[in-house]
Formats: structure tokens, sequence, C-alpha cells
């Protein structure tokens, strides 16, 4: 293993991950809620993943996208708590070379194919309620798999520079990582080298992703909100903006913990380093929990399917 000193001119192998660098106490007592809404995010989302599969009325569009959205929540969540809580019960630090670029390729770039999942998801709702005629005809299964095609696509393609930048740095010194995760400015800041480039992608690549869907997402439901309030038939709005409640506050779970996340990296010289750390690892935790627990309790479909699967096994 490569010294972690700061003089050391061995090449890097291989990094030790240090979680809470200055309250290190904290991982006995985050180990068992970290562990609880784990195990929450893979049992529901594996629940939700197979229900849909199983169930044949919950075969349209919109519930494919649901799964895709439930598959990225799944890999995000292997991704990053397992090796967290292999650092909290075991103090197993290391992490190979690979594997750290590994992490954050996944990290860079699922984040943005959530985004994009949600805005799909926000262009589904919209046809539905203010195009409800043409629905059938332009929210098809091929409509979903052309779709499914460009979120991989586009976020693989356009976040892959970004471990690509940070693992052809030279690594001659210091390989402790201050942090539970390979972010990419947290290693990058290991290197040798000038990073600019790399942290100057990031930020662009970033917000032209996220900002480009959030943007979508807001027109969206501009426009079904525009719709609704045009609504005359008694009940008519209220039941369309129901049909829009559960992705809105999927979107709003989302979009809340990144934003907070991305604020107090902004003001990181007056927030402690503990407090960004756990913002990320709770980012990648706790909308994955969430997320299929919302749809499963708004969505009668959903419920009626999984109560249906339920009765079959007794």
């Amino acid at each position: 293993m490569a010294s972690s000193s700061n003089y050391s001119t061995a090449p890097v192998s291989e990094f030790l991950l240090i979680c809470f660098p200055n309250y290190q106490s904290w991982q006995h007592w985050l180990s068992l809620p970290l562990s609880l809404f784990f195990l929450l995010a893979m049992g529901a989302n594996t629940t939700l993943l197979i229900t849909i599969r199983l169930e044949a009325s919950l075969h349209e569009p919109m519930y494919y996208l649901l799964s895709l959205l439930s598959l990225l929540d799944i890999v995000l969540c292997l991704t990053v708590i397992p090796k967290v809580l292999a650092i909290f019960w075991f103090d197993l630090r290391s992490i190979s070379f690979s594997a750290c670029f590994l992490q954050m390729f996944i990290m860079n770039c699922f984040l943005p194919m959530e985004s994009c999942t949600f805005m799909v998801m926000a262009y589904d709702r919209y046809v539905a309620i203010c195009h409800p005629l043409r629905y059938p005809s332009i929210i098809t299964n091929q409509f979903v798999a052309k779709a499914s095609a460009f979120i991989v696509t586009r976020n693989a393609l356009l976040t892959a520079p970004i471990p690509i930048l940070t693992a052809q740095l030279h690594y001659c010194g210091k390989n402790v990582i201050e942090n539970c995760i390979c972010a990419n400015l947290s290693v990058s800041r290991l290197s040798c080298d000038n990073f600019t480039l790399n942290r100057i992608y990031q930020f662009v690549a970033g917000w032209t992703l996220l900002g480009s869907d959030f943007i979508l997402i807001f027109l969206s439901y501009t426009f079904i909100l525009r719709a609704v309030l045009r609504f005359k038939a008694e009940g008519a709005a209220a039941k369309a903006l129901s049909t829009c409640g559960s992705h809105f506050i999927l979107i709003l779970f989302f979009s809340t913990i990144l934003l907070v996340v991305v604020l107090t990296n902004v003001a990181r010289k007056s927030v402690p380093m503990d407090i960004l750390i756990l913002l990320n690892v709770l980012h990648h935790l706790i909308p994955p929990a969430l997320n299929p627990i919302v749809y499963g309790v708004r969505t009668k479909e959903i419920k009626q399917g999984m109560n249906k699967l339920l009765w079959k096994r007794m």
C-alpha cells in the first residue's frame, strides 16, 4: 500500500477512506440508521420491481419509467452504502485505485440519470393531462425504450470525462481521502497536478445536465398547472393533480437534498467537513429509500398489485 505521507513519491495504488475525520465516533451511532435505510431501500425497490414485473395491469409506460428509477436507485445504493458500512463495522478503509474511479463514475453518471428520468416522467404527466386523447399514441413502449436509451447514453457520455480526467492526474503523495466516498474533488485534491480543468468540467457538465432537466420539469408542470386551472368539471382538477402528486413529491425529495448538498459545499468554509460528508452519504440513501414508498402508498394500482401478489403467496 502506498504511504499516506505527504512527502512520499511512490505512485498511489489505493486510497484510504476516512469518514468523519473530526468525529469518527459518529460511525458507531450512524451505522444502525444507515443499515436500516439501506435495507429499506433495497427491499422497497426490489418489491416494486417484482410487482411491476409480475402484475400485468402495471405493464404500462408510466410504470416502466418507475422501474427504471428503481433500478437507478438500487445501483446507486449498492455503489455507496455497502462500502460505507464496511468502514463503520470492520474498519475496511482501503479502496483500490480502479474501484475508486468506478465508484466515482457511477455516482457522477447515475445522479443525472435520475434527474433525466424525472424529466421524462414529467413529460409523461404533461401529455396525460394536457393531451389525454393523444397519450396512447405518444407515450408508448417504444417511446420508453428510446427515452431509456437517451437517458443512459447522454449521461454516460457527458459524465465519463470526470473520472477519466481525475484518473489521469499524478498521485504521488498523500492517499487519504477525507470522505466516505470517492467524490471527484475529494480525490482530485490528493493529486500533485493542477486539477482546474477537472473542476471546471464537473461544474459545467453537472449544471448543464441537472439544470436542463429541472428547467424542462418546471416547464412541464407549468403547462400542467395552466391546463388544470381551466378544468370546469367538478373534481377534475383535483383528480388531475393527484396523478402528479407522487411524482412531484419524489422530485421534491431529490431536488431538496441536492440543493442542500450544493449550498453546503458552496459554504464549505463555514460548514464542518463532517456535515458535508454526511449529507453526501444521505443523498445516495434517502431518496432511494423513500421513492418506492411514496409511489406505493399514493398509487392505487401499485397497492392493488402488491396486495394481489401478497394474497397469491399466502
